[in-house]
């Protein structure tokens, strides 16, 4: 690896959250039955045409918008001809030379906390193809026509990825983006979200590309990073040993760990493209380029910058938040139930996420609203319970949201032990019994003092105020 470098260009489909394919009015719903959802115009019976989806061509502005990109006023739709048996026009309806969304940048953070600017070349609306199933018979390969039709933005980068750490960098950067502008659901199970990475090695030095491979379809940021990598190691291997790289589509073998010839890689030539004689040019308004730019929300880098700036939280916590829409509204709402943001923060990322994770949940599907978490923070704050207890009614809430926090603690016997006279009767107790974890720390070992701690509040059953703990415990020990 040390003499050569990695380049890699991006293509990443993501499925349009519309309700209605993009030239037809059959449904995109997932998982129905095979060909239910196929209509005349998807299936391309004859004296069929296709009539575009408005809802589509706002989603991809509104894309555009959000990496302040180039928005073409004036699209233009293309046949792309290749035969494939789920493709039932023999040609795809995309866009070649006019493509809606024109250059654009994303910015990444890279595992150094340093910042990359990935350029965008285009994104372009298109239709999806079928779905080829070849287990289902031993002698014939199925056809489901659901998905032909559905409505893709295909998002294309210039090859400025170095490594296959930055090509995650980059998918989940993306991810976040168009969930968080509601233009795409991001499953990527049901393949709302899917990538092609083109991979390419060259000297290093050199400023002219290798011979790239396209691995199709990884429908996991793990796939992604370790197809790229095999990928890699492969075409080092084949070039190092005096080989050539063939230009080629591959696809990744999640089992077996390595990428497989697919088919030989077309070139644009190859398919032909022209201008689609049933489809218009699209031309757009001003009005609806501002209409959609109106509707966009804070997008992720600027709510980043803000939550460093106003709530002086790090450059790691701010991008924990931003991960996805629904957390980054979490801590929005805990705000305004006055939660102080670093508090806030740690719950997010400590029993929040855990138990989500136990679960396999959303963050939007917790059962522990802003709200409830509010009132048992603030419990913490005035000192009725201690953090420890807290986690504990953090998981009776968990199982019973319905629950009231202070009923829990009446009713469970946590309130916080505050009384000073209670607890040096403990720290008493415990001095006695531990004399030499005591002899310890008065002879300079400070590691013996949090011992004691731990078995103070043990003898309380965790119920002790922990500042009012090591404080009285030190008077204490001075005192001996």
């Amino acid at each position: 690896m040390q003499n050569w470098e990695v380049v890699i260009g991006m293509e990443t489909h993501v499925q349009l959250k519309t309700k209605s394919k993009i030239f037809s009015n059959a449904g995109t719903a997932f998982g129905a039955s095979p060909n239910s959802q196929a209509s005349y115009v998807d299936l391309a019976l004859p004296g069929t045409l296709p009539v575009i989806n408005q809802k589509a061509i706002e989603y991809a502005i509104k894309f555009g918008l959000a990496i302040d990109a180039y928005i073409d006023r004036n699209s233009v739709f293309a046949r792309k001809n290749y035969f494939y048996p789920d493709l039932p026009k023999g040609y795809q309806i995309s866009q070649f030379e006019n493509p809606i969304v024109g250059s654009g940048t994303i910015d990444i953070l890279l595992n150094n906390n340093s910042k990359k600017t990935i350029r965008i070349t285009r994104a372009h609306l298109e239709e999806d193809a079928g779905k080829s199933v070849h287990d289902l018979f031993s002698l014939h390969t199925a056809i489901d026509f659901n998905r032909a039709g559905t409505p893709l933005l295909e998002i294309v980068t210039e090859p400025d990825l170095r490594s296959s750490q930055e090509a995650v960098a980059y998918a989940k950067t993306l991810h976040t983006l168009v969930t968080w502008i509601d233009i795409c659901d991001g499953n990527m199970q049901e393949g709302s979200f899917r990538c092609d990475a083109n991979v390419s090695v060259r000297l290093k030095g050199s400023d002219k590309l290798g011979t790239r491979c396209e691995i199709k379809n990884l429908n996991s940021f793990k796939f992604l990073q370790e197809a790229i990598d095999y990928e890699v190691k492969r075409q080092i291997e084949i070039l190092e040993d005096g080989g050539r790289i063939i230009q080629e589509t591959r696809l990744y073998d999640a089992n077996a760990k390595e990428t497989r010839s697919m088919r030989s890689k077309e070139d644009a030539q190859d398919y032909r493209y022209f201008p689609d004689p049933d489809l218009l040019t699209i031309h757009l308004s001003q009005e609806l380029i501002n209409m959609k730019k109106s509707e966009l929300p804070e997008l992720p880098q600027q709510m980043k910058e803000r939550l460093i700036k106003d709530y002086a939280l790090s450059e790691y916590d701010s991008e924990f938040i931003i991960q996805n829409y629904a957390a980054a509204q979490y801590f929005k709402q805990g705000i305004e139930k006055n939660i102080k943001p670093k508090a806030l923060v740690n719950w997010l990322m400590g029993d929040i996420t855990n138990a989500l994770n136990t679960q396999n949940l959303d963050i939007s599907q917790s059962p522990i609203t802003p709200e409830i978490l509010a009132k048992l923070i603030a419990r913490i704050d005035d000192g009725t319970i201690s953090q420890k207890i807290a986690k504990e009614i953090f998981a009776l809430l968990w199982e019973n949201n319905h629950q009231d926090i202070d009923n829990i603690i009446e009713s469970k016997g946590l309130k916080q032990v505050s009384d000073s006279g209670a607890i040096t009767a403990i720290i008493q107790q415990v001095i006695s019994n531990n004399p030499k974890m005591t002899a310890e720390y008065k002879s300079g070992k400070e590691k013996a003092f949090n011992g004691l701690v731990g078995q103070v509040m043990k003898a309380s059953m965790g119920r002790a105020n922990p500042a009012q703990v090591n404080q009285l415990l030190k008077e204490a020990i001075d005192k001996i």
